[in-house]
């Protein structure tokens, strides 16, 4: 695993050109990070010229016409293209996104391309993730029941019981609120981040788990839950609109309330 980490921002070294079609007339640059931790070159930014008339909407249908028609060695990561699986999260025009989501008409002059910053990167666009799924493996994103089933159907909930789990359980685990929390750059190694405890707080919000003390006696710590805070940077740059700061908001007064 690369230990390098860049943010978004930073200014890495011109690379490579490469030029629309000569016929072109609806052209765009697009400027993309490249970095292989195998060859021990310094990082990069190559540019891109493309047709636009010859592509696709969306910013990953350029990178993937880049990677099929331009150059074979550019990396990244993408596999539903609907916003459903949170694959592309990549930094895009200065904001975490993911690239099947985000229009190139959106975004003025060149599109500037980066992977989730303050991340180990793998090669190009492809953060190193092995972290911040460890943590969400730490809260345990599961039911947890110690009463059995009913033997002739599901734990059933309520109406309203199921509303609380709306804005939580749409979460894709794409990374981009935590990669932009500047909390979770100061203290990665301790603070779970917003997509973990987003996470954790759909199954403390779970009418049917069984184990909200123990839950919250994992997060009741200075650094796993309270290192937030609440800069909103997560609700801002959510790709899916949810709200992770409401999520730990309500973490922390669950908390403040067994406690009283």
């Amino acid at each position: 695993m690369a230990e390098f980490k860049l943010p978004a921002n930073s200014v890495v070294q011109d690379g490579k050109s490469f030029s629309a079609p000569a016929n072109a007339k609806n052209t765009r640059k697009f400027k993309i990070y490249r970095y292989d931790p195998d060859s021990g070159d310094n990082p990069r930014t190559d540019t891109y010229e493309l047709d636009l008339d010859a592509c696709g909407p969306m910013v990953l249908d350029a990178l993937i016409k880049i990677k099929n028609e331009v150059d074979a060695t550019l990396t990244f990561r993408r596999s539903c293209r609907e916003g459903i699986c949170g694959s592309c999260a990549m930094n895009i025009d200065g904001r975490n996104t993911l690239a099947c989501l985000k229009p190139i008409g959106d975004i003025s002059g060149d599109v500037k391309i980066y992977p989730l910053p303050h991340m180990p990167v793998v090669k190009d666009l492809v953060p190193d993730l092995s972290h911040p799924y460890a943590q969400l493996a730490s809260i345990e994103p599961w039911l947890k029941a110690d009463s059995p089933p009913p033997p002739d159907g599901e734990r059933l909930q309520s109406r309203e019981e199921r509303h609380k789990l709306d804005g939580l359980w749409e979460c894709i685990l794409c990374f981009s609120c935590s990669t932009a929390c500047p909390s979770y750059w100061w203290n990665p190694e301790r603070y779970l981040g917003p997509a973990v405890l987003l996470q954790a707080y759909r199954w403390l919000a779970d009418s049917r788990d069984e184990y909200t003390g123990e839950r919250l006696d994992m997060l009741e710590d200075p650094f796993r839950l309270y290192r937030c805070h609440t800069i909103m940077n997560c609700t801002n740059t959510c790709p899916k609109g949810l709200n992770p700061a409401l999520a730990i908001t309500e973490i922390k007064k669950m908390i403040a309330e067994r406690g009283a």
